[in-house]
């Protein structure tokens, strides 16, 4: 394939609005947008499922915070060469830089601790929200756009053209003078699709124990992840032999699919997700 080198047209403006001195970006934009979709779908489902709206509303007022300063650390650590030399970016959020993995990780912590605090089974509540989290990464992907990173490899404008993609999304991949592959857009319809897909069947009678959502998004994710991230040129490395995120992506892949087996072999008796909160049930019955 031969790779087209062009001018430089302008890229998508990355600031949305100026307030004053204050610059708001179209990546906070998006990744707001993200959240708050997904929670507004958790709190949807989770009403049905026997978790009250309030949980949800206090969870992410602690998760959102842990998840972001996790997203951060973690892209910081693996970067810290360029960070150690330039202290005064390491909270330049808005210019990119936050990692999912990092962040998942930082809300898992809180979700597992937040839901012993108040009595909601942790496996439940990773159920109501997984769907609703792989929609707001898709979602998120688009601020990764607006900002020109999370790329793959040099391309043609004929392969982009016959992706069928509309101009302003071609224009926006002519990166430094070369055309690039739009592996952000790979990853963020992989995610829609997984939310389509988790959506349709969650409810099917039977199918899913408490904690097979979750680990059902893990498994989703983590496959697509791994090969899209083979195909980005901006990954975060570790010794500069094995790109993280793809190491990461096996691991989660081989460990929900080891728990989930395990669960079913070992807890015959577990509930199944459309059973709700049995703790919930028990105080509504006792009221």
């Amino acid at each position: 394939m031969g790779v087209i080198f062009s001018p430089i047209i302008a890229a998508l403006n990355p600031i949305a609005v100026h307030l004053g001195p204050i610059q708001v970006h179209w990546y906070g934009v998006i990744i707001a947008t993200g959240v708050i979709i997904a929670v507004l779908l958790a709190v949807r489902e989770g009403n049905r499922r026997g978790i009250k709206a309030d949980d949800i509303y206090d969870m992410i007022l602690w998760a959102l915070p842990a998840a972001l300063i996790a997203a951060r650390l973690y892209y910081v650590v693996f970067e810290w060469k360029y960070y150690a030399k330039n202290p005064g970016e390491i909270i330049a959020i808005w210019d990119g830089g936050i990692a999912i993995y990092g962040s998942l990780i930082g809300a898992g912590i809180v979700v597992y601790f937040f839901c012993r605090s108040r009595f909601i089974p942790v496996w439940l509540m990773l159920d109501v929200a997984a769907p609703t989290v792989i929609l707001g990464q898709a979602i998120g992907r688009w601020g990764n756009f607006m900002n020109q990173e999370a790329y793959g490899q040099l391309t043609s404008l004929s392969f982009l053209q016959g992706l069928h993609l509309p101009d302003w999304v071609i224009q926006q991949m002519l990166i430094n003078g070369a055309y690039r592959q739009p592996t952000f857009l790979y990853e963020s319809m992989w995610d829609l699709l997984g939310f389509v897909v988790l959506m349709s069947l969650r409810h099917y009678p039977g199918l899913f124990k408490q904690g097979e959502v979750f680990l059902s998004y893990v498994l989703w994710y983590s496959l697509g992840r791994f090969f899209i991230e083979g195909m980005r040129t901006d990954s975060l490395w570790l010794f500069h032999l094995l790109r993280i995120s793809q190491a990461l992506s096996v691991v989660l892949f081989i460990g929900a699919l080891a728990i989930m087996i395990y669960r079913r072999r070992k807890q015959a008796s577990l509930p199944a997700y459309l059973d709700g909160n049995p703790f919930q049930k028990q105080t509504n019955l006792s009221k």
